[in-house]
């Protein structure tokens, strides 16, 4: 699922005439504590009721306040990984969506992307998680889908990310299609694999925050 895909349409974005009197009340109505500012199309960044707060002064027009995460933006075709990967960079609930010419769109709100996240195959389909430790050099996701189709199962999905730890090893989380996987594990143990994390479908199968903090250890951000 792309960028484009996700936006939501609820959510109206402000103009630099606008006050910070009537961000407030959008924000309310919205609940959220932030919303876009463009003009003439273009994305200038965020007002936040904090921002708003702090100068104890909302007849003040959004022009003259000093906005933020202009950077967190993503274009149109991008992946919603992606949009995370932005809202967690920039510690925002919201990330803009740009076309191509770099036209505002819209904006993503992160729980959507949470949504989306749970929506997807690779969440939906049951099935459990492992996460493999090894070096850089040892790498092949075609010798390891080779053992576990050997095993009778297949991956849904695959994440790669360096080791924070050690930037010479690589953490690689795979979605299996099998809930029960301790003959997948021992035939990847036998094989050499270090695994250091496994998720059985009980646990993947939970509230909002949890499929969050899976994402976060999909992406390892």
């Amino acid at each position: 699922m792309v960028a484009a895909e996700l936006i939501n349409h609820m959510i109206p974005p402000l103009k630099p005439s606008d006050d910070g009197n009537k961000a407030i009340v959008w924000m309310e109505e919205l609940r959220t504590n932030q919303l876009p500012v463009i003009e003439k199309g273009k994305f200038l960044g965020f007002i936040t009721e904090e921002i708003i707060l702090e100068e104890n002064d909302p007849k003040r027009l959004i022009r003259d306040f000093e906005l933020e995460g202009e950077e967190c933006f993503v274009m149109e075709h991008q992946h919603f990984y992606d949009v995370i990967k932005a809202a967690t960079e920039y510690e925002y609930q919201m990330v803009a969506v740009l076309s191509e010419s770099g036209v505002f769109e819209g904006v993503i709100a992160i729980e959507d992307t949470i949504n989306a996240f749970a929506e997807s195959t690779a969440v939906q389909e049951p099935g459990a998680i492992l996460v493999l430790l090894m070096n850089q050099r040892d790498y092949s996701l075609a010798e390891i889908s080779r053992l576990i189709e050997a095993e009778n199962a297949r991956v849904l999905s695959s994440t790669i990310n360096s080791d924070p730890k050690d930037m010479s090893l690589l953490r690689v989380t795979l979605k299996l299609n099998m809930t029960e996987i301790s003959h997948i594990t021992a035939s990847l143990e036998r094989f050499g694999y270090r695994i250091i994390g496994r998720f059985q479908e009980e646990e993947i199968k939970s509230n909002d925050q949890e499929r969050f903090d899976l994402l976060m250890r999909y992406l390892n951000i």
